[in-house]
């Protein structure tokens, strides 16, 4: 099992809605990620892509490819849930991500960018296209409170 670190959560209330970084957070089989209005439970039971993750490795390695600084463009803007750094995220269906004491996430599939990513910089949808590096769909398995710098572990 390989190990790194949670580096950032972020959620948003509403499609389109603002980005708001917390450093820890309740993570819920009923709601995903407290507060962010994609992981909550529809009728007829759990949302498959209740969270999503990608890894500040792939994120630099998009800038690179546009020539950016690591920084010039905030990981959360991707409008992803959680940063996971110093661990490759799995390419697989099934595989499953434990955050922290108690969270549990499978791997549901490839987050593919969307064309709001050339919203943010023309071309970014391209850089994040390559080997999965826009990241992971997941759904909670095992509810947990996380919180930045929390260990992360992945099971394939």
């Amino acid at each position: 099992m390989s190990s790194g670190r949670l580096a950032g959560i972020a959620r948003h209330d509403r499609p389109r809605g603002p980005i708001e970084t917390v450093d820890e957070v309740a993570v819920t089989i009923r709601e995903g990620i407290h507060g962010d209005y994609r992981g909550a439970m529809k009728p007829d039971g759990p949302r498959k892509r209740q969270v999503s993750l990608i890894a500040a490795e792939d994120w630099a390695a998009a800038l690179s490819d546009l020539e950016l600084d690591e920084d010039a463009i905030e990981w959360w803007q991707r409008r992803a849930n959680l940063l996971v750094q110093g661990v490759a995220l799995p390419r697989r269906e099934g595989a499953r991500i434990h955050i922290g004491e108690t969270l549990v996430i499978e791997a549901v599939q490839e987050c593919d960018p969307c064309s709001r990513m050339e919203e943010i910089r023309p071309g970014l949808k391209a850089a994040l296209t390559p080997d999965w590096r826009g990241g992971v769909l997941g759904r909670v398995l095992v509810d947990g409170a996380i919180r930045v710098g929390d260990q992360i572990r992945i099971e394939e």
